[in-house]
């Protein structure tokens, strides 16, 4: 593998989301992990014959233990309130219940309405509104 595509993956690890990613190319393996916000570190290289990506979401921590992740199911816009200039459907520190609407992601004009996985107080949410989410991202988190 040469350097200027191990600097692209760890471009791609500061831009998104994920805490770490494992590449096989060829008999080089490279791990590039976030251990904090900002900080990248890049695991030495392991002989492996095979070729795969494998990006790791959810790294456990002690919050993550109390709280559930509300994930986008799909890409599309992401909408916090039922229409425009009308109030959000939940904010942080709401209680919730299990079934309740949190959002709406829209894609190919299909409104999704994305609900409450289980009951519980908002602990998280995305300042994004009216904007794109990708499939996987972070939208909530119910303590």
């Amino acid at each position: 593998m040469d350097l200027s595509k191990i600097k692209t993956l760890i471009d791609f690890v500061g831009r998104s989301n994920i805490t770490e990613l494992t590449v096989t190319e060829k008999d080089v393996t490279v791990r590039i992990f976030r251990t904090s916000p900002g900080e990248i570190t890049i695991a030495g290289a392991s002989q492996k014959p095979e070729s795969t990506i494998s990006p790791v979401t959810d790294a456990p921590s002690r919050a993550e233990k109390t709280s559930h992740g509300v994930k986008a199911p799909v890409f599309g816009v992401l909408h916090r309130a039922p229409a425009p200039g009308e109030p959000p459907f939940v904010a942080i520190g709401d209680q919730v219940e299990e079934g309740q609407t949190l959002f709406i992601i829209e894609a190919m004009k299909v409104f999704n309405t994305i609900a409450a996985p289980r009951s519980g107080r908002i602990t998280h949410l995305t300042d994004m509104d009216s904007g794109e989410v990708e499939t996987g991202d972070l939208l909530a988190e119910i303590g």
